[in-house]
């Protein structure tokens, strides 16, 4: 039974935060306050409080603004339910870890956001990855069973490496394979983690997950060679998988040699 209710209430919870990621992301990419009253993007009418209740809202509303009845961007529903999906699960994995679990949460909400931000605008939010760097690494100290000294020479390790990685492509490349944002995205994955076996996976995961879209894009004839990918939603992808299933993945990988 607390299984079930845990799994319900972090459901309606990542609702809630799905939707405050979206008028988030929106707001920083306008360089808007958030303390402002939501308003449609379009006619610029300001959304009533019952117009905002996150996924029901827009199914009541049939997916059009109740001013201008120009449509709203799936983008909106679609977050707020893979944001209460992968707070359920987290809640399934790690409800019993307390500090693990929240860590877990942020870590989410903030990868969810640089998704939409590289997706929408092929930018990454260094700012909030700056913040949230050190958010999580205060949130992995309190969930490590280790000791101070071990969990802080893992923690800086992972994250050296994590910006070093992207660092490397980004001198190699002229800034032309990736941008500064994935430098720092990439210590923001290492302080994550602070496991260079997960970290690894994650990488591992992204890069051939956005080697086979590559593929596929060019040979549907949708891109071309060398056309821009956003890098920062294979990273998103491959870090969630190996958040969820890192040691049975590095396990299997090991098992193949």
């Amino acid at each position: 039974m607390e299984l079930v209710f845990g799994l319900f209430f972090s459901f309606i919870f990542g609702l809630l935060i799905g939707s405050f990621i979206n008028c988030w992301a929106w707001r920083l990419y306008q360089e808007e306050s958030l303390m402002n009253r939501s308003y449609c993007p379009q006619c610029r009418q300001q959304i009533r409080w019952y117009d905002n209740i996150p996924l029901i809202s827009f199914v009541l509303l049939k997916g059009r603004c109740r001013d201008c009845q120009k449509p709203i961007s799936w983008q909106y529903p679609a977050v707020e339910i893979l944001t209460a999906l992968l707070f359920a699960v987290t809640w399934f994995f790690f409800g019993a870890e307390p500090w693990f679990f929240l860590k877990s949460l942020i870590t989410i909400t903030i990868l969810i956001l640089v998704l939409i931000f590289d997706a929408r605008w092929f930018l990454i939010p260094v700012n909030v990855l700056i913040g949230g760097f050190f958010i999580i690494a205060l949130f992995g100290y309190l969930a490590s069973p280790f000791g101070g000294l071990e969990y802080l020479s893992a923690f800086l390790l992972s994250t050296l490496v994590g910006a070093l990685f992207f660092a490397l492509q980004y001198l190699l490349t002229s800034g032309r394979g990736v941008g500064e944002g994935d430098i720092w995205f990439g210590a923001f994955l290492g302080a994550a983690f602070a496991s260079l076996k997960h970290l690894v996976v994650a990488l591992i995961l992204a890069y051939f997950i956005g080697a086979s879209v590559s593929i596929f894009l060019v040979l549907s004839g949708k891109k071309k060679w060398g056309s821009r990918l956003p890098l920062g939603v294979f990273l998103v992808i491959g870090t969630l998988l190996a958040w969820f299933f890192g040691e049975a993945l590095s396990l299997w990988y090991l098992s193949l040699f």
